[in-house]
């Protein structure tokens, strides 16, 4: 695909005098590629990497715990109808993994509309899926499914929680980026990183979607 220089004021704003990519214009995305005495941005994906890992072994805890309690001998285990709405959230959530594909690719292509709008999408997306998560918490309590009620609506309640605050963390990142300077972070190294942070946590959701389903 073509790609064109930007001939318009840069999404994140105007970066610190000295601090582009030696045109002089102080413009763009000059500062993404970094400079002298900033870290590594492999510093950053490592540290996002231990971070993911911490997440992983939280939810494994979480999913052995399901296992293993489901699993008891004469267990008053009560199958929990998944909400059909859930489904619609899974989509909503995979096709905001592939707006974020598309954003980071013409971030790369430095096209700076396009850029923004699939970026906003997936932002959108994100946010849609944790209202939907808060609809299926509601036809639940409509239905007199509690935390307390059985061992399967509180694993239920649990694994939507922890997975839906791990994701309004993505979701601040994301907005971060969206409306970040340059002179805070560059914005390469950031989307980057954020963007193995969303799609990490899709793939949770998945993986504890296809669990609940197991667990009917």
């Amino acid at each position: 695909m073509a790609t064109y220089p930007i001939a318009h004021p840069p999404v994140f704003g105007p970066t610190d005098s000295g601090s582009g990519n030696g045109d002089g214009g102080g413009r763009g995305y000059g500062d993404r590629h970094g400079s002298g005495g900033r870290i590594p941005q492999r510093a950053y994906v490592t540290g996002m990497m231990i971070a993911l890992a911490a997440i992983f072994m939280f939810f494994v805890a979480l999913v052995s715990a399901f296992v293993v309690r489901k699993g008891f001998p004469d267990s008053d285990w009560l199958a929990l109808p998944v909400p059909r709405i859930l489904w619609l959230n899974t989509v909503l959530l995979a096709c905001s993994s592939f707006t974020l594909t598309w954003s980071c690719k013409y971030f790369h292509a430095d096209r700076v509309s396009e850029f923004r709008r699939w970026w906003t999408a997936t932002i959108l997306l994100g946010i849609a899926f944790l209202g939907g998560q808060f609809i299926a918490w509601r036809q639940l309590l409509s239905a007199g499914v509690y935390l307390a009620s059985n061992p399967s609506s509180s694993f239920f309640y649990v694994f939507t929680a922890a997975h839906g605050i791990h994701l309004l963390g993505g979701i601040a990142g994301l907005l971060g980026i969206r409306f970040a300077r340059p002179n805070r972070l560059t914005v390469d190294t950031a989307t980057k990183v954020v963007s193995l942070y969303w799609h990490f946590m899709d793939g949770i959701w998945l993986c504890l979607f296809f669990l609940l389903l197991l667990g009917q």
